[in-house]
């Protein structure tokens, strides 16, 4: 009998939707993990074939087709080396997230998800039936059982793998990234095999879909809840693990290289450069295009949009107005010479005159207010949307989460776009991913990120007269976005009950402008987007 057995672990960013380039993808990694790495088993991640999230592409019949001739790529394709591949399986009506094992072109099992999650940014009970058996398999002698993703977060199947003979269990994940997302992996995973006493290898996609990014961070765990391997965040590998027969039977992982964990702000800055990248590369755009106004929230966009991009295919526009801070100016131009972007000056002031001087007859009696602040917005995305479409790079969104969250931001003004990186950033993160990506180069001006902020859309403007100091600010939203506190409950924690009630108070009336705000990296535990379906009609009061 065979005494070890190399798992690779082939951690991959893939395509939504292109069956044909991820069974390809597939292909070729194995036959370089078997040929370049000796690998005896290459475990690929959850719904590899169809990419995670497929949502309704999986009801529509071409799509099943696609499936099915991938799958038979594979299995006619890869013959010298065992795969486990994530793909939706179709039996009759049903669909089940299922895992194949296929070796000597065979599908050896096929294992059907029993857990299906429906919460957060989840849907799977939509499309989805479960599965009801646990699948051990032979793979050279060693015993596997085959799990995927949300499996190892209730213990039945792994105790029920356990039960019908497995010595180690393989887990393949589509497990998207929020803040301190790896350690409660982990401490999951930990609890399973603590459990049933038997090691894990598992291995997690990689890459931005939308608003969901998936960071890797594959790992192997001893029957002792250590950590033995533990693979990079946010990049692409194929990472192998010995597994030793000991002369007791047990099934012991051999040490590896453990990847240490990053810190926050590492991890946040890393998730929206990979973001970015991968939304404008898996759309084709040629680039980016953003307003660079000399404020802290389009400072740090540019960094993210050169960090995921380079320098040539980002172009920063600056559009200052009559308000405007000759300070602002100055930064802003200094920031585009450090980062080497291209970069032009647009005034919008003729065009803020002209628009001005057309509803003047329409405004007659009516002192100015935020209606004038608004047009100059709105005139900043006329010139922005021009570039985009005369040139096909990608408009960026600048907008953080706290002014999204109380609707600080000007519908088809500052909201245009097509990406929002910062989207789920509050304001205080924002300040910290600026010093932390100052920390490794400075590419952001020191006296953008200390000045008080402001839109500069009318004379000595400053944030703080709309808003609670974003300390405070921050606090509330997430108390009652991430944690869904009352009011009550929120000023228990020592806020003031008037300044609570109005925060809740404006994140109610603004959430028809986030509807129809562009799409944007989720970061937190909770995100505008997919985790919160707040109604926009509504007669609820706090």
């Amino acid at each position: 009998m065979k005494q070890s057995l190399r798992i690779a672990l082939a951690q991959l960013d893939l395509l939504v939707g292109d069956v044909h380039g991820n069974a390809t993808r597939v292909v070729n990694t194995a036959r370089q993990a078997l040929a370049d790495l000796g690998a005896d088993l290459v475990l690929f991640p959850e719904l590899s074939l169809s990419g995670y999230p497929p949502e309704d592409l999986l009801f529509h019949r071409g799509f099943r087709r696609q499936i099915e001739s991938g799958l038979a790529k594979v299995r006619e394709e890869v013959q010298d080396v065992p795969v486990m591949v994530g793909f939706p399986e179709y039996a009759g009506t049903a669909i089940y997230n299922s895992a194949a094992l296929i070796s000597g072109g065979m599908v050896a099992a096929i294992h059907r998800k029993s857990e299906l999650p429906n919460y957060k940014v989840f849907d799977e009970k939509r499309y989805f039936q479960a599965g009801a058996q646990p699948t051990v398999v032979d793979v050279q002698g060693f015993r596997c059982g085959l799990l995927v993703c949300e499996e190892i977060w209730e213990p039945e199947t792994a105790q029920l793998a356990r039960a019908d003979g497995a010595e180690l269990l393989i887990v393949i994940n589509a497990s998207p990234y929020e803040i301190h997302k790896q350690r409660e992996r982990e401490g999951v995973a930990r609890a399973r095999v603590l459990d049933v006493g038997l090691p894990m290898a598992y291995v997690n996609m990689v890459g931005g879909q939308d608003e969901l990014i998936f960071d890797g961070n594959s790992f192997v765990m001893n029957a002792d809840g250590a950590v033995v391997m533990r693979a990079p965040a946010f990049r692409e590998g194929t990472y192998v693990v010995d597994f030793v027969r000991e002369s007791r039977g047990r099934v012991v992982p051999q040490p590896g290289h453990i990847e240490p964990e990053l810190s926050d702000e590492a991890s946040v800055y890393g998730a929206l450069v990979v973001g970015v990248r991968d939304y404008v590369n898996k759309h084709g755009f040629p680039g980016v295009v953003m307003g660079l106004s000399g404020g802290v929230d389009s400072a740090l966009t540019l960094a993210i949009a050169v960090d995921a991009l380079g320098a040539d295919r980002v172009h920063a526009v600056m559009m200052p107005s009559r308000y405007t801070s000759s300070m602002s100016l100055d930064d802003a131009k200094e920031q585009a010479q450090l980062l080497g972007v291209k970069y032009s000056v647009l005034s919008i002031e003729s065009m803020f005159e002209a628009t001005l001087a057309t509803l003047k007859n329409e405004f007659a009696g009516r002192p100015p207010d935020a209606t004038e602040e608004n047009i100059q917005s709105r005139c900043r995305m006329l010139l922005l949307m021009g570039i985009s479409n005369k040139t096909g790079k990608m408009l960026l969104t600048t907008g953080n989460k706290s002014e999204m969250a109380v609707g600080y931001a000007t519908l088809y003004g500052d909201m245009a776009g097509g990406f929002a990186p910062i989207k789920d950033c509050s304001k205080m993160l924002v300040y910290r991913l600026a010093a932390y990506r100052n920390a490794g180069g400075r590419v952001i001006p020191q006296r953008v990120i200390d000045r008080p902020p402001s839109a500069e859309l009318r004379p000595d403007q400053r944030d703080s007269d709309s808003l609670p100091s974003y300390e405070v600010l921050d606090a509330i939203l997430e108390a009652f976005i991430e944690e869904d506190l009352s009011v009550d409950e929120i000023e228990a924690r020592g806020f003031d009950r008037a300044t609570v009630g109005r925060v809740l108070d404006m994140v109610k009336r603004n959430e028809y402008k986030r509807r129809q705000a562009p799409p944007g990296v989720r970061v937190s535990r909770r995100a505008f987007g997919r985790d919160w379906r707040y109604p926009i009609t509504n007669g609820y009061r706090r």
